[in-house]
């Protein structure tokens, strides 16, 4: 991934957990809790395609699954988001831009089913059945709903941010300035010649050239006459 990419990531992902950790997960609301941070991985999957998704999902997961109060194993949340992160960003549009809101709306109820089954699967597997006691029905339905609800506000915003860091006109023009030394200096090391020096080697020749021809024509006019 490019710097840019890494940087806004990160910093989106750190205040999408500070967030969910500290407000959203104390409104004590029925059912499941808003993942903010799933919808800051759908918006920047959406953007940076399949494998920025994956990536991205695995290292929002994994700093879900160290942080406090996290009391599951760590590596389940990563898991989770990785696979959730690589199928979103499957659904990124080939020109960036989105015609309208119905894909991105069936991507983020998609991907709040997507997260609480597989969670819930994952767990099954390491032998927690917190979700059997809470009720699989009542985690879906409210998942799906206070995540669909919060998208409108989280991922045009965050597509946006990505799109901006993407098209940065600074980036672009120091690397096309670094391109453009690469290549002068390759052809530089390759030929072991400057062009500058090829130049003015040209101009030498051809002034050596007038002189001489310059030179016979005086001798020819002495031996006339």
């Amino acid at each position: 991934m490019r710097v840019n990419r890494i940087l806004l990531s990160s910093a989106l992902i750190v205040v999408a957990l500070v967030v969910q950790v500290s407000v959203l997960a104390r409104l004590h609301l029925p059912g499941a809790v808003p993942d903010l941070l799933l919808l800051t991985v759908l918006g920047l999957a959406l953007v940076y395609g399949h494998v920025g998704g994956a990536l991205v999902g695995f290292g929002a997961g994994l700093l879900a699954d160290l942080a406090p109060p996290a009391d599951h194993a760590a590596g389940r949340y990563a898991l989770v988001l990785c696979v959730i992160g690589y199928l979103a960003g499957l659904a990124k549009p080939e020109n960036g831009r989105l015609k309208s809101a119905t894909g991105p709306m069936v991507v983020v109820v998609a991907a709040a089913l997507g997260t609480t089954l597989l969670y819930a699967g994952v767990g099954a597997l390491v032998g927690d059945t917190t979700a059997r006691h809470v009720g699989l029905p009542s985690l879906l339905f409210t998942a799906a709903l206070y995540d669909l609800l919060l998208a409108p506000f989280v991922v045009p915003g965050i597509m946006a941010l990505a799109r901006k860091a993407e098209n940065d006109p600074l980036a672009e023009t120091s690397s096309a300035g670094k391109s453009a030394d690469i290549s002068s200096g390759w052809l530089s090391s390759g030929t072991g010649l400057k062009i500058g020096g090829q130049r003015g080697g040209l101009g030498g020749l051809k002034n050596k050239a007038r002189t001489r021809t310059a030179r016979v024509g005086r001798i020819k006019g002495v031996k006339r006459l």
